[in-house]
């Protein structure tokens, strides 16, 4: 489907471009931008070098394991079908962490294999387990405390100052987090046992 969207809007600002007489302008726009997409990549290198470099040192080092027996009482809570031990939760534990500073991008590789262990343990392989339903909420609404990666695109576009979004970026992210939890939590609860008792009458 994003792909018909990306395609609809190439094909029409070619179109009104060719319309309106402005087709050049079409043309210099695309190849400016892909000049700047690689310029930002570039500048994204280091920076997401640096973060990457922590994640896998923590995790060589067993910090990670050390950080996921400590938030083994919370894990417990949000992903109690999920064994104490099971390689899960290390993988859910190191997309949190990625997710919490802000590396989106590094934060994947992480979420892609939580998934694929989850589904491991999934009793219905047809459909969503509860853990992975809950993972997939808490990873898009996760608290971001150094959103890394929107500071380095901002530095890239000459920002003044490219860190004032941190405080606002905490707040937000913060309070998605926790409403998407206290929405989980009551669902798995409360909400869909009532639903299925309606559901049968």
């Amino acid at each position: 489907m994003l792909d018909l969207i990306w395609l609809i809007l190439f094909l029409g600002g070619i179109l009104v471009g060719a319309l309106t007489g402005k087709i050049e302008l079409v043309t210099g726009t695309f190849f400016s931008g892909a000049n700047e997409g690689v310029k930002v990549c570039l500048d994204l290198i280091g920076l997401m070098t640096l973060w990457l470099g922590m994640l896998e040192i923590a995790k060589q080092s067993g910090l990670i394991t050390f950080i996921a027996r400590c938030m083994r009482p919370l894990t417990g809570i949000l992903f109690p079908g999920v064994p104490p031990e099971h390689p899960a939760l290390g993988a859910i534990i190191m997309n949190i962490s990625a997710n919490i500073l802000g590396l989106g991008n590094a934060a994947t590789p992480f979420g892609l294999k939580a998934m694929e262990e989850l589904q491991k343990i999934n009793p219905d392989p047809s459909t969503a387990s509860d853990a992975m339903c809950t993972f997939l909420a808490l990873n898009t609404s996760c608290l971001t405390l150094i959103p890394a990666t929107i500071i380095g695109v901002r530095v890239a576009a000459g920002s003044s100052n490219p860190t004032e979004i941190v405080a606002p970026t905490i707040i937000a992210t913060g309070l998605s987090m926790v409403i998407i939890i206290i929405i989980d939590i009551l669902w798995r609860t409360l909400l869909r046992p009532w639903y299925r008792r309606f559901k049968r009458c």
